[in-house]
């Protein structure tokens, strides 16, 4: 019985949303097994090079900036989340949601604008010696060294812990607080012997997250002249002009990331915390008084001025001041770029999301659903990891391609992919396919079976219940899906760095490279533009959470 049975239950599931769950798990898995064959390449001798001199330092760079990184975003994270959660102060209601803004600016751009703001000629140095006659000594408050991208990647990371702690704690924690406080215990004590053990798997979430962006970051830590890893691939490819000893690093880093990946796992693993999450039962703050209530708003007020406020406005003021002269004649072509990659990206991700999701959802299949997983493991991946994977497979494209090339005229050896704006769209859809996904998943567990099961009752079949049915009623999850990814993809600066056509530029691309050349005032424009449309994305999470 089972032999007759096993192929046609299998045959029933062979149609194109689970051929789409397996292209799609495929695209992001050739890519980082393509990376990790790296590791068994023969070693030429730049490579020997690099292990002998230049790996530790390449290694103890990327560890530090980790390290320390995630040590002080989990602090400032954790007591913010706290405060807001489990308080009331003056402006309490406003922080809530106000940590979730500095995710808007690009750190890349914030580093140079700190750069020149704390410089010996930027705001801060002249008001204090203009106004106060103030003289710092050299090197007290400049960011250009490697505690400059500590802070920065802090200040501007911290809010992947924050708002997932803050949202464990508010619904998930309210009973063993209460209990705690009746008990007699004293603010110090609950925070340390009820709120970080308790909030352990979301802050530990957080920090996974924040430890990949460090680990793919490429902006800050090349500006500020850090070596890490990530800016190794960099010097080894466009420096030494080596894609061989760039795959085989890459390879290396890939075991790291995996490493970290399945560590976080482990320690999650059985480490599961229950509570029924409705409005009566969640955590009620208690009203915090006198020094005690201007100390939380204080600090509150200290670390969003850091972490948006400053930055922001000093963009704006750069825009208003030398709009007039930093206005290039390419802008337009450089919006156009920037617009036509994040836009063709999206539209693929989200086909390919709303495919896969639906197959993980109405067949209820372990293998769909491990694929899906699959497919938004591009994510923890850093995007100069996922360049290599991308460029060695359309190189490897290109040369089976070679004998088809010529039949349409082009010279033998041409590159024709591998130049194309096709191979940047590749590395997007890999590296950002997790965000679309995320997005239809959750709609799909909010979209009543009931609909879909009454429509097939009637006779609808696959199709005419997804497009008529399902499709409207996921509406809200695509624009969210939609504005996610594409100011996602809109803000990376590593992949599209090296996956860019020639003479292709983004905004990102191109602020970046007025900000190295130390045309701070050119970068302005292009990066102000980034930021306005980073916050569009910050609104839709914080619409959605207080939906």
């Amino acid at each position: 019985m089972k032999q007759t049975l096993l192929p046609k239950y299998i045959w029933r599931r062979i149609n194109v949303w689970t051929i789409t769950s397996i292209l799609g798990a495929a695209m992001v898995l050739l890519s980082i097994l393509y990376v990790l064959t790296g590791l068994f390449r023969p070693a030429n001798e730049n490579w020997d090079n690099i292990l002998q001199f230049l790996l530790a330092d390449y290694i103890l760079g990327s560890l530090k900036l980790v390290l320390i990184t995630s040590f002080f975003a989990t602090l400032i994270a954790v007591v913010l989340a706290w405060l807001v959660v489990g308080y009331t102060f003056p402006l309490r209601n406003f922080y809530k949601w106000a940590f979730i803004l500095p995710l808007a600016v690009p750190p890349y751009i914030a580093a140079y604008t700190y750069s020149y703001m704390t410089g010996y000629t930027g705001v801060i140095q002249a008001m204090l010696r203009n106004k106060f006659g103030i003289e710092l000594p050299p090197g007290s408050i400049e960011v250009m060294s490697e505690r400059g991208a500590i802070f920065i990647l802090t200040l501007f990371l911290f809010p992947y812990i924050f708002i997932i702690t803050r949202v464990f704690l508010q619904s998930q924690s309210a009973s063993f607080i209460e209990n705690a406080r009746l008990l007699g215990h004293k603010p110090f004590s609950i925070f340390f012997k009820v709120v970080l053990p308790l909030a352990r798997p979301a802050i530990m979430a957080g920090v996974m997250l924040v430890v990949f962006e460090v680990l793919s970051d490429y902006g800050v830590a090349n500006y500020f002249g850090v070596q890490t890893v990530s800016t190794a691939i960099f010097q080894i490819w466009f420096g030494m002009y080596d894609i061989e000893s760039a795959l085989k690093l890459a390879a290396w880093l890939m075991l790291v990331v995996i490493a970290i990946f399945m560590f976080e796992r482990l320690l999650r693993r059985n480490r599961r915390y229950a509570a029924k999450a409705n409005r009566s039962n969640r955590l009620k703050p208690q009203q915090l008084k006198g020094i005690k209530a201007w100390v939380a708003t204080i600090f509150c007020t200290i670390i969003f001025l850091l972490s948006f406020v400053a930055p922001v406005s000093q963009l704006i003021v750069w825009t208003f001041q030398y709009g007039s002269k930093i206005w290039r004649s390419d802008f337009f072509d450089l919006t156009i770029n920037t617009l036509k990659g994040a836009t063709i990206g999206t539209a693929l991700i989200l086909v390919i999301a709303l495919l896969s999701s639906r197959a993980a959802v109405i067949f209820a299949s372990p293998f769909l659903q491990a694929l899906t997983r699959l497919m938004s493991a591009g994510y923890s991946v850093p995007g100069a990891i996922i360049a290599i994977g991308v460029l060695a497979l359309f190189l490897a494209l290109d040369e089976k391609l070679a004998s088809l090339y010529t039949l349409f005229g082009k010279e033998e050896g041409v590159l024709v992919l591998s130049l194309s704006l096709t191979m940047l769209i590749a590395g997007y859809v890999i590296r950002f396919i997790a965000t679309g996904y995320g997005s239809l998943e959750a709609g799909y567990d909010k979209l009543p079976r009931a609909y879909t099961e009454a429509a097939r009752t009637l006779g609808r079949g696959s199709l005419s219940t997804f497009f008529r049915i399902e499709l409207p009623l996921l509406r809200g999850a695509l624009l969210s899906g939609f504005i996610l990814t594409f100011v996602e993809i809109i803000k990376e600066l590593p992949l599209t760095l090296l996956l860019r056509p020639f003479n292709f530029d983004t905004l990102a691309t191109r602020a970046y490279q007025y900000a190295t050349d130390e045309r701070i005032f050119d970068a302005a424009l292009p990066s102000l533009l980034l930021v306005l449309i980073g916050l569009a994305s910050v609104l839709i999470i914080i619409k959605k959470e207080r939906g």
